[in-house]
């Protein structure tokens, strides 16, 4: 075969533009023994393809996997969870205590802490409320500048 045709042939092949005759080609020059010195970089690649069509079908048989039946480790790692929880919840959930819930003996001593409980809820509440202002100021100024 002529180098030329043989330059051109590979230049299609890492081009991967060759037909599968043009690729017999490049084997069949490649295993014969008069290869140009400049293209003998190119013998091992060839001759690894022509072994391995020569080698033929992989023969030897594979062992098929074994199925591992998940469901009773699940279950399994389910009951240990369940067990957790179980001895969670038994060693630090307390039993409810009895509190005092600030029982007053006379009228006038619970209308007193009542008044004080009421006017603490009655700040807390008025804060809450003096903060809507500003809500309501932003509302006006979006609604002058977006005018709806």
């Amino acid at each position: 075969m002529e180098l030329k045709t043989v330059e051109a042939l590979l230049d299609k092949y890492f081009d991967a533009v060759t037909s599968i005759a043009e690729e017999q080609q490049l084997k069949a020059y490649f295993s014969s023994p008069g290869v140009a010195p400049h293209l003998e970089q190119y013998r091992p690649m060839f001759g690894y393809f022509k072994a391995q069509a020569d080698a033929g079908e992989f023969k030897k048989e594979l062992p098929l996997t074994i199925k591992v039946n998940y469901r009773k480790w699940i279950s399994v790692a389910a009951s240990v969870v369940l067990l957790a929880g179980m001895v969670t919840w038994f060693n630090f959930n307390e039993p409810p205590q009895k509190q005092d819930l600030g029982t007053y003996d006379t009228p006038e001593e619970a209308f007193i802490q009542t008044q004080k409980a009421l006017n603490m809820l009655s700040k807390n509440v008025n804060v809450g409320v003096s903060s809507m202002n500003y809500i309501g100021e932003y509302e006006k100024t979006r609604k002058t500048v977006f005018k709806e």
